[in-house]
């Protein structure tokens, strides 16, 4: 992003997400915290890959005591999320928060210099090139880690020419998810590649999303079909709501991003729907409700345990899909749409393994729901599916850890 341009992007943000106007110097590279030890600077950019980094998180609080961790985040549900993550390593100091300025060489010499990083790690599609050129110039080591490109990205980064290609040969270690990425990582530059495997797969539920899945089931229905609608996107919810009219299936709405939970309430009054708010769910639901809309943060796993199945958001519209392995860990069978290619390997793996099913088209979604919901034996081998899934794709974190060994030594 132009760096003139970030005070106008936060401000009309801050409409909707008033935390856009907090620590502001810091996207610009000036900190008022500082470091107390050597530091591994891991950059997660929102919720998804913060989620996903805290097995690796944990596992370099654990192997390098000697280090601090300093997370860095663009948005503030990111940065939301590691507070709820690493609630108590920040109390101690051994966690660090900051956003990532935006990436002009001065803002990035700026927080190079502040933080004197002892290696980057960049999550998944994370290229920031005058920060890595900056860095670079430093000495200090990055490493794009459990990293993805679809085609679609892959081609928008081959109009840059040289600077994506620069930029990558610039990064000491590639890992990539699968050999998919690794091809077109490698076709667009990229020189230090390995296959590590994709770190979603790492992330274990919180301990307690059993116990308060069952008591957020009770309060739903026991005996109800359940269906979760997993972080939706603009325009999906109507076709979602559409797809179970007339149906006795519960719906368990949540919106991928917190700022259009108003939003969607607003469409669930317009169309006269009988709905309950999460937050404000404490005794059991009358049979008659249609919609719980899922208005809460932090409860994604306890959402999944309650739920009999789930339909992934983004995947309905030409958005790329959402990320469907907390679903596959949860043991929640995952109606995908067609549009999954951000997570095409992970959906093609799910979907042979009878995790998930995908549709061909949307206006297949009525009629896959009704099967499911009529089915239960069918749901329960899906569930299965799911956890074993899950098990077999384990183990990046430890694979991971071994190969940033030899940049931390050096």
């Amino acid at each position: 992003m132009v760096a003139f341009l970030l005070p106008l992007k936060l401000f009309w943000r801050g409409f909707k997400q008033p935390e856009y106007r907090q620590h502001v110097a810091e996207r610009y590279g000036y900190y008022t915290q500082t470091a107390t030890a050597p530091v591994i600077w891991v950059h997660c950019v929102s919720v998804g890959e913060t989620r996903a980094t805290q097995p690796l998180i944990h596992a370099l609080l654990a192997h390098y005591p000697q280090h601090q961790v300093l997370i860095t985040h663009g948005t503030p549900t990111g940065r939301d999320t590691s507070s709820q993550l690493f609630k108590q390593e920040i109390a101690s100091g051994r966690v660090l928060q900051a956003y990532l300025p935006v990436d002009t060489a001065g803002a990035a010499r700026r927080f190079l210099a502040h933080f004197k990083p002892a290696l980057g790690l960049l999550m998944e599609t994370e290229l920031w090139f005058h920060l890595i050129g900056q860095a670079t110039q430093l000495g200090i080591p990055m490493a794009l880690l459990s990293a993805r490109l679809s085609a679609k990205s892959a081609a928008g980064y081959s109009k840059l020419g040289s600077l994506t290609r620069t930029g990558l040969q610039q990064l000491s270690l590639v890992a990539a998810q699968t050999a998919a990425d690794a091809e077109r990582l490698q076709a667009l530059g990229a020189k230090q590649l390995i296959i590590c495997g994709n770190l979603k797969f790492d992330v274990t539920p919180p301990a307690d999303s059993a116990i308060k899945g069952a008591e957020l089931r009770q309060l739903l229905g026991p005996d109800r079909t359940v269906l979760m609608a997993a972080s939706t996107r603009e325009g999906e919810e109507l076709l979602i709501l559409d797809a179970v009219q007339g149906s006795d299936v519960l719906t368990l709405l949540v919106p991928r991003h917190p700022q259009r939970f108003a939003e969607v309430e607003s469409l669930l009054k317009a169309r006269g729907l009988r709905y309950v708010l999460r937050t404000e769910l404490v005794q059991p639901l009358n049979i008659d409700v249609q919609v719980v809309l899922g208005n809460s943060m932090g409860e994604m796993y306890t959402y999944y345990e309650a739920s009999d199945f789930a339909v992934m958001g983004g995947s309905l519209q030409p958005l790329g899909g959402q990320n469907l392995i907390e679903a596959a860990a949860m043991g929640v069978p995952t109606i995908l749409g067609p549009h999954m290619f951000n997570f095409a390997q992970v959906t093609q793996a799910a979907v042979i393994a009878d995790a998930a099913v995908q549709l061909s088209d949307v206006a297949e979604l009525h009629d896959m729901i009704a099967t499911l919901a009529a089915d239960k034996s069918k749901v329960q081998t899906m569930a299965l599916a799911a956890k074993g899934f899950t098990a077999q794709h384990r183990g990046t974190t430890q694979r991971l850890m071994t190969a940033i060994a030899p940049l931390l030594k050096k």
